[in-house]
């Protein structure tokens, strides 16, 4: 710590005592303090090797032997930095005063006031003084010992720090947050969550350069980028679950009930999430091939037949209408046309002999088997795209409850660190030197 002072001194020398009746009435005399007996009093922990003042003013010497000297000082002494909680620090740096070659026996220190005056005092644009406290220390090991301490307590100014490192910071752990806001199907999760954890490695790297190097405690802006680093990496492990639940499919895996039960009925209504029920073609064409047979439409065994009859009847049951009972929907629903005219043509091409239908009565020789083998083909093609609908939707209600569990710990996280050493240093308020 630089600390430019004025050293206040006072001692008595009776060598230098006279009758002011004798001097025309002279009270005061000023004379160069190299020409009389000056206190070797030094600052014991001093940092750069200049122990003693650096311009030796002239000394006010009164009749009565009293003299009074204020030698201006440049002092750089060695303060231990707490870096536990930078940058809302407060650090307590001491000038530690004695007599170099004398003990208490030949000089007798004593404190002249409880506080150092801050008459001339310049304000810091880095730190804030909050007190200045002085006392005078003895040995009770040793009677001849005795030193002046002056206690510096100084708290760092954190806004240039909070304007260039913690609200950066912050708002970069935000964008981790928008990682589980982010569809699966953009392909740009694992981008982002790679270059959120590169802005903070680049943000550690600049605090290294800017924090005190020690050993001994980890600096509060670095426990912050750590815990945001574990948090960008914790995403990144989220991330690459819920792609690989996305991306299921029924070749591959299999649901198991328990899974349909969390992830399908009870987490979506307490993650406040609702599937889309309006419009649903493929859960209306399932309603409608469950109708069909259930009332027995096609008939398997050796006697093939298609009976005509109107729709609503008991044999052809009429569709539910789009609106009379709503339906589970699924997200990322595929257009089934394409499948549909593959199997359309698959039929056709595996059963040549069933021609075209006639004006009055249709074809439905050897067309039984075409119609089976379009209706299981179209029934297995809506059940796996149902159940890759089904993984879709886990994917999605994992990244949704992932996403408020990473909101609550960022906001606990950042309000725990940060708001402890704000209090406890709020209570202690800078001392303002008033002019005049």
């Amino acid at each position: 710590m630089t600390t430019n002072v004025w050293l206040t001194q006072e001692w008595q020398d009776y060598r230098l005592s006279w009758v002011p009746e004798e001097f025309d009435g002279m009270l005061k005399v000023r004379l160069p303090s190299k020409h009389i007996w000056l206190p070797d009093v030094v600052l014991y922990n001093n940092a750069d090797g200049m122990y003693e003042v650096s311009f030796y003013s002239n000394a006010v010497v009164s009749h009565d032997g009293s003299v009074f000297w204020l030698p201006p000082a440049i002092y750089k002494s060695a303060c231990k930095i707490e870096v536990k909680h930078f940058p809302f620090d407060q650090q307590n740096c001491t000038l530690r005063f004695r007599s170099w070659t004398y003990d208490r026996t030949e000089i007798d220190l004593v404190l002249k006031a409880d506080v150092a005056s801050m008459d001339d005092f310049t304000p810091s644009g880095e730190w804030d003084i909050i007190a200045l406290p002085g006392r005078r220390n003895e040995n009770p090991a040793d009677a001849a010992y005795v030193d002046i301490t002056y206690d510096f307590i100084i708290r760092r100014k954190p806004l240039f720090y909070t304007i260039n490192l913690i609200i950066p910071c912050v708002l970069i752990t935000s964008l981790a947050i928008l990682v589980f806001y982010l569809p699966s199907d953009c392909g740009e999760k694992m981008t982002l969550c790679i270059s959120v954890l590169l802005a903070l490695t680049v943000f550690l790297l600049l605090i290294s350069k800017i924090v005190p190097p020690t050993s001994l405690d980890v600096p509060l802006v670095g426990k912050y980028l750590m815990f945001t680093m574990v948090l960008v990496t914790f995403s990144i492990v989220t991330s690459v679950c819920v792609l690989n639940v996305h991306h299921r499919s029924p070749t591959t895996h299999t649901m198991p009930p328990w899974v349909k039960l969390v992830f399908l009925v009870r987490l979506p209504a307490l993650l406040f999430m609702q599937q889309p029920r309006h419009g649903c073609q493929r859960q209306r064409l399932r309603r409608k091939r469950q109708a069909f047979e259930r009332g027995g439409a096609v008939e398997g065994g050796g006697g093939r037949r298609l009976g005509a009859a109107p729709a609503g009847s008991a044999e052809y049951p009429a569709p539910p209408a789009e609106n009379s009972d709503p339906c589970a929907c699924y997200v990322n629903q595929a257009s089934p046309d394409a499948a549909r005219e593959a199997a359309v043509a698959a039929a056709v091409s595996a059963h040549p002999d069933a021609g075209p239908a006639g004006p009055g009565l249709p074809r439905v020789r050897g067309g039984g088997g075409g119609v089976r083998f379009i209706a299981n083909h179209m029934k297995g093609e809506d059940e796996d795209q149902s159940v890759s609908e089904d993984w879709k939707y886990v994917a999605m209600v994992i990244d949704r409850l992932f996403l408020w569990i990473f909101v609550f710990v960022c906001v606990v996280g950042t309000l725990g660190m940060f708001l402890q050493p704000l209090f406890q240093n709020s209570a202690a308020k800078p001392l303002v030197h008033t002019p005049g």
